[in-house]
């Protein structure tokens, strides 16, 4: 399984958020790239960005840090957030990002799902940020009405190999993963399941590994100490 820390972008800094809430926002670093050359450092092949001024409105204030995260480190890189157009998505994947990542868009916009999908196969994935059993939309603000695993199977059946889970009532929130969901998703769907929120011991780790899941994005429990990144690179081995 692949670990994937995560860079959390607004303004400019790197910050994190208390389930989704961007008043709960507590900033960790004014240098981001200073954050993934510890990643990096420490053993880290991945690193998770998120634009989270971008999943707001759209827009990609924080280029410039992304570029520098891909370009100037050895780390592969994901991008999601505010990601609604072509454009965007080749603007990342012609700068150096690896991986692009679709949330209101796929849920959204069906016609510009396929295309992109049709165009960029594998390195794109789709975001599914669960609340109350629904699927969330526009940085988590809205609820739409798919449930998350009827998303999934849609997803599935468009052609999207990658989908990263988030359960946000765990997001940031130091208690546990949502491991009941992962292990539902890990056999309803032969994709490449990531899992997201509340990642925040080694037992997570170590549990989510065994359900056969492609990768855990560990955020605040790296943040505040309560993990080791060397511990929990290993743990997911």
């Amino acid at each position: 399984m692949i670990l994937f820390p995560a860079i959390d972008l607004y303004d400019g800094k790197a910050v994190r958020l208390f389930k989704g809430d961007y008043a709960q926002m507590t900033v960790y670093s004014h240098n981001p790239i200073e954050i993934a050359r510890d990643f990096e450092a420490k053993g880290a092949i991945w690193a998770h960005l998120v634009d989270l001024e971008g999943a707001k409105d759209g827009t990609t204030p924080n280029l410039e840090i992304v570029k520098q995260i891909a370009n100037e480190t050895s780390l592969s890189t994901e991008i999601g957030g505010g990601i609604r157009n072509m454009q965007t998505v080749a603007t990342y994947l012609e700068n150096g990002v690896d991986r692009v990542i679709l949330g209101t868009a796929a849920v959204n916009d069906e016609a510009f799902l396929k295309e992109v999908v049709a165009a960029y196969g594998k390195r794109i994935a789709v975001g599914v940020d669960v609340k109350d059993g629904f699927v969330a939309i526009k940085g988590w603000t809205e609820n739409s009405a798919y449930s998350c695993f009827d998303f999934c199977r849609k997803m599935v059946d468009l052609g999207v190999e990658y989908l990263i889970c988030t359960d946000i009532s765990k997001d940031g929130a130091m208690q546990g993963t949502n491991r009941e969901l992962y292990r539902e998703l890990s056999e309803k769907f032969s994709v490449n399941i990531t899992a997201s929120g509340g990642v925040s011991s080694l037992e997570d780790i170590q549990a989510l590994r065994k359900l056969n899941l492609y990768g855990a994005i560990v955020g605040k429990a790296y943040y505040n100490g309560a993990i080791s990144l060397t511990d929990a690179l290993e743990a997911a081995k």
